[in-house]
């Protein structure tokens, strides 16, 4: 096959959702639900097959077990049309299997096993040789695995860039209280940045959206782009900034998904040369299509669709 645009790098697992469950489930035993589904899941998946459907060749780099839950992904990445060469398949760790009891506002509630592949990603699962032939890598996403800190993320960014990519990260809520100052070695090199409002808040321990940024850029992230759910998105970069509201028309079923679907969208419009501010009305309508439905389905095949939602229609 061609060498891949796209190298992403996280987590692949398998998601169990149910919605809409509520609290009463642990008083009475059992409720009934409108939708029980099992989907593909972990943020380097759902970004990977996102950007795959928007006809974009991807590599993922990932970790999973031999066992029932890894074929099952495997086999999704087949249909995908995902390049799975690097992809670890471990004999002593379970794929991860999340729980997602999603409430009747759309939000989501998880249940996961720190023992599985989700929490396990290695530094030396990711060679140089598996960083060959990317024009975009994207780490998705920072702080979920342990194992890659703030040294391990500056020797992978730096390999990265090394290779001549434009190197991206989306992240998840900081687990041990770190702060920018404490990862301001890896963020440095970032040319991209995708995190959502909590995440940024508290990792930078601001709460309006320019002061967040700033904080980004101040460590040497070139372009800031905030997830800011239904408000939309937030660009800024040292010289200009951008709000970008949300696509209004969406009925959310679930979140599941959607910030690693804007993430995806974002970056296939990069790589078509949009403008920073039709990339985040791009992004913006893939997650709207994620959200109308239950579990990470992405933002559809059809690319008209999102086009339209945009208002970036030839």
């Amino acid at each position: 096959m061609n060498h891949p645009i796209f190298i992403i790098a996280g987590a692949a697992i398998m998601d169990v959702l149910a919605r809409p469950v509520n609290p009463s489930v642990f008083r009475t035993g059992s409720i009934p639900a409108k939708g029980i589904t099992m989907r593909t899941g972990g943020d380097a998946m759902n970004e990977a097959k996102a950007l795959s459907s928007l006809g974009n060749p991807v590599r993922l780099i990932s970790k999973i077990g031999r066992d029932t839950a890894g074929d099952t992904i495997m086999t999704e990445c087949s249909m995908s049309r995902i390049d799975t060469s690097c992809i670890c398949r471990s004999e002593d760790i379970p794929t991860s299997v999340n729980i997602v009891l999603v409430d009747d506002q759309g939000e989501r509630h998880f249940i996961t096993s720190p023992r599985g592949t989700l929490r396990n990603l290695y530094p030396e699962d990711i060679p140089d040789s598996a960083l060959e032939g990317g024009k975009f890598f994207c780490f998705a996403s920072i702080f979920v695995s342990p194992f890659f800190d703030n040294a391990a993320l500056t020797d992978l960014f730096r390999r990265v860039k090394d290779q001549k990519m434009t190197l991206c990260a989306d992240m998840t809520k900081c687990k041990n209280k770190e702060t920018l100052a404490d990862m301001k070695e890896c963020l440095s090199l970032l040319d991209y940045v995708f995190p959502n409002y909590e995440e940024a808040a508290l990792l930078t321990g601001k709460t309006d959206l320019d002061d967040i940024a700033d904080a980004f850029l101040q460590c040497g992230v070139k372009h800031v782009v905030i997830k800011n759910g239904s408000r939309g998105c937030f660009i800024k970069t040292n010289q200009e900034r951008w709000e970008i509201p949300a696509y209004s028309g969406a009925k959310c079923i679930d979140t599941t998904g959607a910030g690693d679907t804007f993430t995806a969208c974002f970056l296939h419009a990069l790589g078509k040369n949009f403008s920073l501010p039709d990339c985040g009305r791009f992004a913006n309508a893939g997650a709207s299509i994620c959200i109308e439905n239950l579990g990470a389905c992405g933002a559809g095949n059809d690319i008209n669709v999102i086009l339209k939602r945009a208002g970036l229609e030839e």
